[in-house]
C-alpha cells in the first residue's frame, strides 16, 4: 500500500526538527511503530490550504479512538512526483493544550 501512496525514495518528516526518514521500508517502519495497529480507529477531516506546481500544503484534525482520545491539529507540505506519489512529506503536528 505505501508504494501506491510514496515513491521508492520519498521522505517523511514527523515534524519539522525531526530527521528525515528515507525510502518505503523506513515509512512502513515508522507508520508501524506510531500507530495502534492496522485496525486503529481514527478520523480525519482535511481541507488543502495551498497548491504551487508540485506542492501543496493540507490542514488536518484528526482523533483517534472511539470514544475520541486523542486529538491533534496539523498541517502537511507534501511534494509530489510525476506520476501522482508523495515524494516529500512533512508534517507539523499541533497537540491541544494539557
Amino acid at each position: 500500500m505505501l508504494a501506491q501512496l510514496f515513491t521508492e525514495d520519498a521522505t517523511y518528516l514527523t515534524s519539522p526538527w525531526a530527521d528525515a526518514k528515507a525510502g518505503l521500508d523506513a515509512l512502513a517502519r515508522l507508520w508501524d511503530r506510531e500507530r495502534e495497529g492496522p485496525d486503529e480507529v481514527f478520523t480525519m477531516a482535511s481541507e488543502v490550504v495551498a497548491v504551487e506546481g508540485d506542492t501543496a500544503v493540507v490542514r488536518l484534525e484528526v482523533a483517534y479512538g472511539q470514544p475520541a482520545t486523542q486529538r491533534w491539529r496539523d498541517l502537511w507540505v507534501l511534494s509530489f512526483a510525476p506520476d501522482g506519489r508523495c515524494a516529500a512529506f512533512e508534517e507539523w503536528p499541533f497537540a491541544p493544550p494539557r
